[in-house]
């Protein structure tokens, strides 16, 4: 524990809006860049016990991002993305909805599209910890579902009610 880290802001710029008032005790989880993501998703289902006794678990990413492919012409455009980007979008919404959890935990086996929207890891890899603590008959639902400067999905996923 760190109490003056301060929060990344994977954490901070979600969390503000969803808690202006700063007033919950808020815990950052650091992701071991080592580990491989069966070894993340595994890890998550033990956080099951927290989440059994109320506490809110975010998973702040995102599933398309390729910084270094950013195309900053585009980036007041509405929903651009590549080709690639859109692809790997959709693809992942698919297993989102149909409970596909080892195809994006296998993520990198799932070919070029996925390999150019995670370049590296570590947006991604909150997926999987929300992903784990996914209930059999809890729904599942995609908001915010927007590509932006083609690069990079804001698309968001929501766990539970």
């Amino acid at each position: 524990m760190d109490h003056h880290w301060g929060l990344d802001h994977g954490a901070w710029s979600v969390i503000k809006h969803l808690y202006p008032n700063a007033n919950i005790p808020v815990i950052q989880m650091s992701l071991d860049r080592g580990k491989s993501p069966q070894y993340h998703y595994k890890f998550a289902q033990e956080l099951s016990a927290l989440r059994a006794k109320g506490v809110l678990i975010i998973g702040s990413g995102n599933m398309v991002h390729n910084l270094s492919m950013i195309a900053w012409d585009k980036m007041n455009a509405d929903n651009y993305g590549y080709d690639w980007a859109i692809e790997a979008n959709e693809r992942m919404k698919g297993y989102l909805n149909d409970g596909n959890h080892q195809a994006l935990i296998d993520f990198r086996s799932q070919g070029k599209s996925f390999q150019l929207s995670i370049p590296t890891p570590e947006h991604y890899i909150p997926l999987l910890y929300t992903l784990a603590l996914k209930e059999q008959q809890e729904p599942l639902k995609v908001f915010n579902d927007k590509l932006l400067a083609g690069s990079i999905a804001m698309t968001s996923v929501q766990i539970g009610g």
